[in-house]
């Protein structure tokens, strides 16, 4: 795979800020796209929020699948939270820029967050393999010290390795052209934006997707084969139409999440189009966090019991 080597503007002073392209440059088109962010932003938030306080709330929901749940909740909020904010403000105005600080920051936390997502689906492919496949040993297994381990590991591993990143895309050089051809900072514009060689750089975020997404990935497909064997082997339909919906949930949001993930990160340089990755980074910084809540809530009765309780005390007052 060869690693093209971007020289442009080699010999002018870095502006010490970024210019954002933004999504669209035609007014009425800025307009669409700031209702539709703003839209699917208090969807993010209200839904996720929504579903936090119904884990809470619900005693019978105290349980390591909710527990991990939870966790996504929070980092859906957190990840949209890095981009979108500043997407809404960039559409309507005509300051576009962006500190050098300010897009490292971004660039850090996106990902970091957009990590801990991969390794927290993962740990609930786990927990949905010991649900289904180990039933009795369940509780022993998914105990009260194991939990907290996943989730503390997979934020802990996630934010070092988002480090390491940020620190190898932002130690290039950027000697005079300073648009990013994207909405936010993200690590394969930021690339292609260096008057360097960014073939270290392309390695090292390679090597971190692997190690992270597509490793993750691996774990939750090897998960779910010991789970539709499992399930094939149930011989009442009932209970395997249970087990069934029990894991369609999560893994609709596995293979959208990790679709686009792999896409964005794992592939060569020189298929780096501008356009079409800002549709996949919008498709999973914006709209994948507003779905999860939605998709998790839609089959599980315990979830929609609870909110019909929420919204009858609602109603009270």
């Amino acid at each position: 795979m060869s690693m093209p080597v971007v020289l442009q503007n080699s010999n002018q002073t870095f502006a010490g800020h970024f210019i954002l392209l933004g999504l669209s440059n035609i007014l009425d088109l800025q307009i669409f796209f700031f209702l539709l962010l703003m839209m699917l932003y208090m969807v993010t938030l209200s839904g996720n929020i929504l579903l936090i306080l119904m884990v809470r709330l619900n005693p019978r929901l105290q349980t390591p699948m909710y527990f991990f749940l939870t966790n996504l909740a929070i980092i859906d909020i957190c990840f949209s939270s890095t981009a979108v904010p500043k997407m809404l403000v960039n559409t309507i105005s005509q300051n576009r820029s962006i500190s050098f600080f300010g897009c490292a920051t971004q660039l850090y936390f996106h990902l970091a967050l957009g990590g801990t997502e991969c390794l927290i689906l993962a740990a609930m492919a786990f927990d949905r393999y010991n649900a289904i496949c180990k039933p009795l040993q369940y509780h022993m297994i998914m105990n009260y010290k194991l939990c907290p381990g996943l989730a503390a590991g997979s934020w802990t591993l996630s934010f070092l390795i988002s480090a390491i990143l940020t620190t190898v895309t932002f130690g290039l050089p950027y000697c005079g052209a300073n648009q990013i051809n994207h909405f936010f900072c993200e690590m394969p514009p930021m690339l292609h934006l260096s008057c360097a060689d960014i073939w270290f750089s392309v390695v090292v975020e390679c090597t971190s997707v692997v190690i992270v997404v597509a490793g993750s990935f691996i774990l939750i497909l090897v998960s779910y084969l010991f789970i539709a064997l499992t399930i094939l082997n149930i011989r009442s339909t009932k209970q395997r139409q249970k087990a069934f919906y029990t894991c369609a949930s999560h893994l609709a949001v596995v293979f959208l999440f990790y679709g686009m993930a792999l896409f964005m990160h794992l592939r060569p340089p020189s298929s780096y189009f501008p356009e079409q990755d800002r549709i996949v980074s919008v498709f999973y910084t914006v709209v994948t966090p507003a779905m999860n809540p939605i998709i998790y809530s839609i089959r599980n009765k315990e979830i929609k019991d609870t909110l019909k309780k929420i919204m009858a005390v609602v109603d009270c007052h």
